[in-house]
């Protein structure tokens, strides 16, 4: 099968703000070059958004040691609606986002130093050691080492490697991620107690399942983007939660996943062929600011929104009209690395 996704672009946070959000998240965790910092109406999200068109303030930042990145999202026409219970493993949606680390031991005496927040204990997951936490907004973040890195920052961590997700139906949702992620094979697959998820309650089982998409030479950013996980938990033993029940996209939390699309019209007819239709298409080119690209959400077994993101415009220095022209190129081969280390030209130091 033709890969038509690159990898994870990026995670949609919902936080109540922006700035504050994104200055702890290039800090500690080196989401320091911003692709965009946008602010307009989300008219096409109207659907999501209780049928009203909402302003909000949304930045993309990436950590150039490799991996996708972060867009940190705030609404500015409303006030953002907090999930009304203590998420937990298993509940469905977005539990927690994975960020990569060369060696976990060392990010973990990072976070501990440098978070101020929750940082749980090394542990072993089921692809390596790595250890949870909660950052200051209460969202839940997994680290865990990863093979795949395009750079070193001053952090000792990476950009983002994937999602934890929490589902219903475990085989209704590994179909639906192998038919976006494919090529792609499960590397795990068990139901137990599982001592390291960070779960209030005792003895708890889940079937536990880890997709994994390695990095291949498609697509421009593929280099700088590297592996995809996505481990997905079905809570056994009780009835989970929705996440975003009775909330909007754009509420506080982990709102959507994005993955790197290289053929949107050809994704589009793969997922109308498995019953998976696109439930948002921007249809031509859309701006974020100097970015472009067309954008399109499907929604997986459980509603958890997920974007895809065909990108056409790139900005490499903002100031002098530089930038990644992607929809002229006629292939699919990588950048090469000196190119793609001219984004860090726009990093932002604090």
């Amino acid at each position: 099968m033709t890969p038509l996704i690159t990898a994870i672009q990026q995670v949609g946070i919902g936080v109540a703000d922006a700035g504050e959000a994104w200055q702890w998240y290039r800090r500690v965790m080196g989401f320091d070059v911003p692709i965009f910092d946008d602010h307009a109406e989300a008219k096409l999200m109207i659907d999501y958004t209780g049928g009203e068109v909402h302003g909000r303030h949304a930045v993309m930042a990436l950590n150039m040691a490799g991996g996708g990145g972060l867009e940190i999202w705030q609404f500015t026409s409303r006030t953002p609606e907090a999930v009304s219970f203590q998420p937990e493993p298993g509940d469905l949606g977005i539990f927690a986002v994975r960020i990569k680390a060369p060696d976990a031991g060392s990010a973990h005496k990072w976070l501990q130093k440098q978070a101020k927040t929750q940082v749980g204990p090394l542990s072993e997951f089921p692809d390596g050691p790595g250890f949870w936490g909660v950052d200051p907004y209460g969202n839940a973040f997994q680290i865990a080492e990863d093979s795949s890195w395009f750079g070193h920052t001053e952090q000792a961590v990476g950009g983002v490697a994937g999602v934890v997700i929490g589902v219903s139906d475990m085989d209704k949702a590994i179909a639906f991620y192998q038919t976006i992620l494919n090529p792609c094979e499960v590397v795990y697959d068990k139901i137990s107690v599982f001592e390291d998820l960070p779960t209030s309650v005792p003895n708890q089982r889940f079937r536990r399942v880890v997709v994994r998409k390695k990095v291949t030479a498609h697509g421009a950013f593929s280099k700088m983007l590297g592996n995809v996980n996505i481990e997905l938990l079905q809570a056994l033993d009780r009835e989970p939660k929705k996440l975003f029940a009775n909330r909007y996209w754009g509420d506080l939390g982990f709102i959507h996943v994005c993955f790197d699309t290289l053929d949107m019209d050809a994704m589009k007819k793969r997922l109308a062929e498995n019953n998976y239709p696109l439930t948002v298409d921007s249809g031509g080119s859309f701006g974020m600011e100097s970015a472009a690209g067309r954008f399109a959400y499907v929604e997986d077994p459980d509603g958890t929104l997920v974007e895809l993101v065909e990108i056409h415009k790139l900005p490499i220095l903002k100031k002098i009209g530089w930038y990644f022209n992607i929809e002229k190129r006629k292939d699919q081969r990588p950048l090469p690395n000196w190119m793609l280390r001219l984004l860090g030209l726009g990093r932002v130091k604090d």
